[in-house]
Order: structure tokens, then C-alpha cells, then sequence
């Protein structure tokens, strides 16, 4: 597993660590609307996963929001998801107060479905970890990043040019 902290405590992740050339495993989520969500659902594109502890604070809002004014650039064939284990409900309410377009919202909270599969639930606090997945439109995982500090940003260049090597 990785070596995570939340300001500067370490945390365990529950699940397994995952690696670039691993199958990425399916998942169910929620939408703002309560609308279960698969990775299948997605088949055929890649997918740009940003995994955010909660999307209603700062650096989470800005993870966000980077990936979705970086979304246009990267064409249809792109799917960008933001999961996090707030409600749907909020998750609704910072979409519409922050005008985020090109990026879905999903909420992990009924089942810990995806943070399980993906190595990412912090058992101390039940939120998932910082971290940063891109799955190819065959559904294997080419580039991984757990933020070894959960307050810290990702490394969002070298996200982008994992989807843009894949795209190209």
C-alpha cells in the first residue's frame, strides 16, 4: 500500500494498491441524482479519475476545477470523473455554485464501492485519499498517483499527459 498522510498523521487505506498495467477494477457510484454509475458505463473512452476527500474544500474545489477547464482540450473521447464520498446532494449544490462543466461528480458514500477497489478509503476518517487515476479505453490502468500528503495537489501535468499519450 502506499504511504499516505492527512495533515501529516498517517492514515491506512483500506483495498487494494493499484499500478499502472493493472485491469482497473469496476466500481458503482452515484450521481448527483442517484443514479448508479459503473466503470463500464464509460467503455471505450479514457478516463480521467480524480479521487478528492471532499469536494467542498479548497484544494478539492481546485483539483476539480482544473480538470474541468482542462476536460474541453482533451475532445469526446475523454471521460473526466471526480469521486468523492459526499453526499450526491452536495456534490449537486458545489456543481451549480461553481459552474463546473466536463466533469461528473460521483459519490462513493452508500458502499465505499470504488475507494475499496481502488485502495483509497481512509479507514480513520472514511473519506478517500487524494489520488488520480487514468484507465484506457480497454479498461487497463496507465497512470496512478496516490498524493503521499492528502492536504498536497496532484501532479496534474503529468495526469494530463498520461490521457494525452493515450489519446494522441
Amino acid at each position: 500500500m502506499a504511504n499516505v498522510t492527512f495533515n501529516q498523521e498517517p492514515v491506512t487505506l483500506l483495498g487494494t494498491a493499484l499500478k499502472a498495467g493493472d485491469k482497473a477494477p469496476d466500481f458503482t457510484v452515484l450521481t448527483t441524482n442517484m443514479k448508479p454509475v459503473t466503470l463500464n458505463d464509460s467503455k471505450g473512452k479514457v478516463r480521467l479519475i480524480s479521487v478528492v476527500p471532499s469536494i467542498d474544500t479548497g484544494v478539492c474545489s481546485q483539483q476539480t476545477r482544473t480538470f474541468s477547464e482542462q476536460a474541453t482540450s482533451l475532445g469526446e473521447d475523454v471521460e473526466v470523473l471526480t469521486i468523492s464520498v459526499d453526499l450526491p446532494f452536495a456534490q449537486a449544490r458545489w456543481g451549480a455554485t461553481e459552474c463546473i462543466k466536463n466533469v461528473q461528480t460521483l459519490s462513493d458514500h452508500r458502499d465505499l464501492s470504488f475507494g475499496e477497489a481502488y485502495g483509497v478509503v481512509m479507514k480513520e476518517l472514511r473519506l478517500l485519499a487524494r489520488s488520480i487515476f487514468v484507465i484506457d479505453k480497454d479498461d487497463t490502468i496507465a497512470y496512478v498517483e496516490y498524493v503521499s500528503e492528502v492536504t498536497n495537489h496532484p501532479d496534474y501535468d503529468k495526469a494530463l499527459e498520461a490521457v494525452r499519450n493515450l489519446i494522441a
